[in-house]
């Protein structure tokens, strides 16, 4: 038998363009790999790319019909030769004020609850030394409908043992703030992937933001 969730507050991040802003790396990755198969990537592929599944994306751009093995394949491929180009320079990526961040406030449940692949989320939180933060990590494929549906969330809201209003929610894309807030989460929209996110509750540009400071020790006198 579970505990009964605490009333909170946790802080659930997605990862690509809130702790790493990946989203140039991303996007040079995908169009080297696509020239594999004879595919050139447009700026329209590119924009349709952020904060989705990476079956979703490969199936966006080499076809609906492409076997499930191989859509597997693929991404496994791309994301590989991700972490390969972004091996040697990944601290030099994380998101401004994020390691300092998630040490001020490590006394807090925290989780990671991403779309992306797991290996790339492990590659990530052990080179950049962020894991021992974190007490729940989940990745795209642990649920069955990836963001923007809130099953992701709502997820790590139950493993954290905490009721999903009482979290709060770190994202960069409209597929994660939608997700988050069908799963009654407020947002921090992060603007490292669009200059506007509506339906968050601040936007600021990294974690040396003031306005974030003040806004969530608010919220922690208010939990």
């Amino acid at each position: 038998m579970t505990d009964s969730p605490r009333s909170g507050p946790a802080l659930i991040f997605d990862m690509d363009g809130v702790l790493v802003d990946s989203n140039a790396a991303h996007k040079e990755a995908w169009i080297r790999f696509n020239r594999r198969y004879g595919v050139e990537t447009t700026d329209a592929m590119i924009e349709h790319m952020y904060g989705r599944r990476n079956d979703e994306i490969v199936r966006d751009f080499f076809g609906s019909d492409l076997p499930s093995e191989e859509v597997a394949a693929r991404g496994k491929a791309k994301e590989s030769f991700y972490r390969e180009m972004i091996a040697a320079h990944l601290e030099q990526m994380l998101v401004p004020g994020a390691a300092q961040f998630l040490h001020r406030y490590r006394d807090l449940p925290m989780a990671v609850a991403s779309n992306a692949e797991i290996e790339n989320i492990d590659f990530l939180l052990d080179r950049a030394g962020l894991r021992p933060y974190f007490r729940v990590v989940l990745c795209g494929s642990q649920v069955a409908r990836p963001k923007p549906y809130p099953d992701i969330y709502l997820l790590a809201a139950q493993l954290l043992g905490v009721q999903p209003q009482s979290c709060v929610v770190f994202e960069d894309s409209p597929s994660g703030v939608a997700a988050a807030t069908a799963a009654s989460m407020p947002v921090i929209g992060l603007r490292t992937t669009y200059v506007n996110l509506p339906s968050t509750s601040l936007t600021i540009d990294n974690f040396f933001s003031g306005e974030l400071e003040s806004w969530l020790q608010a919220q922690l006198r208010s939990a």
